[in-house]
């Protein structure tokens, strides 16, 4: 039975209630409910005009109700008389199968009729920037190999340490918090977790990161590449498929020499071979692009692959097995919307065990200096507008996700490319004026 959110307010002394659902672009959208009107709430949802978002809706659309999923509430630890509850958007009775967490619902049950319980957890990294977002808080920041600076994380000691304090109290099991690679850049991990807890966790550690930093006067971004030169905000997925219990990891194999079970190199499979089409929705904006295939970094490697190849305990690679039982993937940066990555994760998997999908060979070499040597694997996409394409000819990844889902986002995020290609920049004005 689901939590009865009236109870829960009376039983937490929470006064308020933001009822939110995700859309295609990852923006949060939220009503703020008081706890006296939330049985009801819980009971219709929440009215919304989709249109209003970034959805592929009309003024002309009847009301979107957001329906709260009363077991993924979470009562804000830095202002508890709040509370954030993510909804699964409905309209005349059904649910709008372009709304995110619903595409993700729906391929969770899919891999439950295969008999797989996927559970993953993310590494989002953000930079701390100045309030305008034009330069990176710490002006001390400075060092050509920044990643685990220990001077530099102490300067931010009171947002990091907020932000974990706050994940220990709400029971995520957070266990570590680094410096990262580029100046101002930071990484905080937590317990992986059911997919569809990641997500919502995902999506509220976002929320979560920037109200901390704002109260600290300063701005969050988990934008793929908010600064030139430096390393880019990477969402790294680990990845494992265990029982329908949740206790038998069934992506282990002690025999084999990577510690990974044949089905675990279906779907890693499944993976490699949907990556380009996968693009689209881990990689989602124009500026994940200047991450994705971008040349050196400050700090002498960008961290993020170009090509779709995996390798053991190699971070040169789209994929690498750390440990056996699991794997992660380094493909998607920090504009992907949190449901869509564990959506399209499901998706490729799942169609790599249904076909036995051979994820090819495992390659032992430094991608970024030897990449030459990986005849024949795939090119990641070049720009948001390849990978939209690379989606669209995807026709088994667009089936999995629904269809009416990839006609929305392909809609919108081509709409999306042609405003940025419409847009003059000054750099052709510097470099063609004069032609």
């Amino acid at each position: 039975m689901a939590t009865d959110l009236a109870k829960f307010a009376k039983d937490n002394d929470v006064k308020y209630f933001m009822v939110s659902f995700t859309d295609l672009f990852g923006s949060q959208r939220a009503k703020l409910v008081p706890a006296a009107a939330i049985g009801q709430m819980q009971e219709d949802g929440a009215g919304f005009a989709g249109f209003a978002a970034w959805l592929d809706m009309s003024p002309a659309d009847p009301d979107m109700l957001a329906v709260p999923d009363g077991d993924a509430v979470i009562q804000l630890p830095w202002k508890p008389e709040v509370a954030w509850v993510p909804a699964n958007p409905v309209m005349e009775g059904d649910e709008v199968a372009q709304a995110p967490r619903n595409v993700l619902r729906k391929l969770i049950a899919a891999a439950d009729d295969a008999g797989l319980r996927i559970k993953t957890g993310v590494e989002a990294e953000f930079f701390l920037l100045n309030p305008e977002g034009t330069e990176l808080s710490d002006p001390l920041d400075v060092a050509e190999k920044p990643c685990y600076d220990q001077s530099a994380v102490m300067r931010r000691y009171d947002v990091i340490a907020a932000i974990c304090d706050n994940m220990l109290g709400l029971g995520w099991g957070p266990y570590q918090n680094d410096h990262e690679d580029a100046n101002g850049q930071f990484e905080m991990n937590w317990e992986y977790d059911d997919v569809l807890a990641t997500a919502d966790k995902h999506s509220f550690f976002k929320f979560m990161v920037k109200s901390i930093a704002e109260q600290n006067g300063l701005r969050a971004t988990f934008m793929p590449k908010p600064m030139e030169g430096l390393t880019g905000n990477g969402c790294h997925a680990h990845i494992s498929g265990w029982d329908a219990a949740g206790k038998t990891n069934k992506f282990a194999d002690s025999s084999d020499e990577m510690g990974l079970s044949a089905l675990a190199y279906n779907f890693l499979g499944g993976i490699i071979g949907h990556a380009e089409g996968m693009t689209a929705l881990t990689n989602p904006t124009v500026n994940s692009y200047k991450r994705l295939n971008a040349p050196v970094t400050l700090s002498g490697a960008t961290w993020s692959p170009n090509t779709a190849t995996w390798s053991g305990n190699n971070r040169t690679h789209m994929v690498r097995v750390p440990d056996a039982g699991r794997f992660e993937l380094r493909l998607a940066d920090g504009a992907t919307n949190p449901y869509l990555l564990q959506a399209a994760i499901i998706a490729a998997g799942l169609d790599g065990v249904d076909k036995g999908s051979d994820p090819g060979k495992r390659l032992d070499i430094n991608m970024y200096t030897e990449s030459n040597k990986a005849r024949g694997a795939k090119k990641l996409p070049l720009n948001l507008l390849d990978a939209l394409r690379a989606f669209d000819k995807d026709k088994v990844l667009k089936e999995a996700l629904g269809q009416e889902f990839a006609g929305a986002y392909l809609k919108l995020k081509n709409d999306e490319w042609n405003r940025f290609t419409a847009h003059f920049s000054q750099w052709e004005r510097e470099n063609t004026l004069d032609v």
